[in-house]
């Protein structure tokens, strides 16, 4: 028997629309902010919110590109803030002493995942805003993923967590 195999199956759709957002601190390299934007536009993310000089790449982001509505603010203390007002749960992705490992962690289905600085990460005064911090362990050097590759786990970890939506 033979079957002839189709590249691009059309994407699943959703039931609900999702109640995941993406916040970046100010990242070092546009690159790294349009994987992310490709990413969360293959997982249904409507909402990224960025700080700093935030420019994509949109030969990177594809499509991404026009399927995400991408806000830029000043600081994110005020915009965690009103997340919170809104009823998100505040989700940092790095590693501290609390933080805990993403394969024990349930994501709430109204999740602001905030993304820390490649080199600097999460600062302590965004630390202290947030409700939870997950970490994506790692077994061998150097001690953390790369900001867009640990924000496409995470976003992975969510949508396989929460699959209509």
């Amino acid at each position: 028997m033979s079957f002839e195999h189709q590249r691009h199956k059309p994407p699943r759709e959703l039931s609900r629309p999702r109640e995941l957002l993406v916040v970046c601190a100010p990242l070092r390299s546009n690159v790294n902010l349009s994987r992310i934007v490709r990413a969360a536009s293959c997982c249904g993310v409507e909402r990224i919110i960025c700080t700093g000089q935030a420019k994509l790449d949109r030969k990177i982001a594809r499509d991404g590109a026009d399927a995400i509505a991408i806000e830029t603010h000043r600081t994110l203390p005020p915009v965690l803030a009103e997340l919170k007002r809104d009823g998100y749960r505040l989700v940092g992705l790095e590693q501290t002493t609390d933080s805990c490992d993403m394969h024990h962690y349930q994501f709430p289905r109204r999740t602001a995942l905030v993304v820390g600085n490649e080199r600097t990460g999460l600062t302590p005064e965004l630390l202290a805003l947030l409700d939870d911090v997950v970490e994506i362990p790692v077994w061998g050097m150097p001690y953390s993923y790369n900001a867009a590759t640990a924000t496409m786990m995470a976003l992975y970890e969510y949508c396989r967590q929460w699959p209509e939506g």
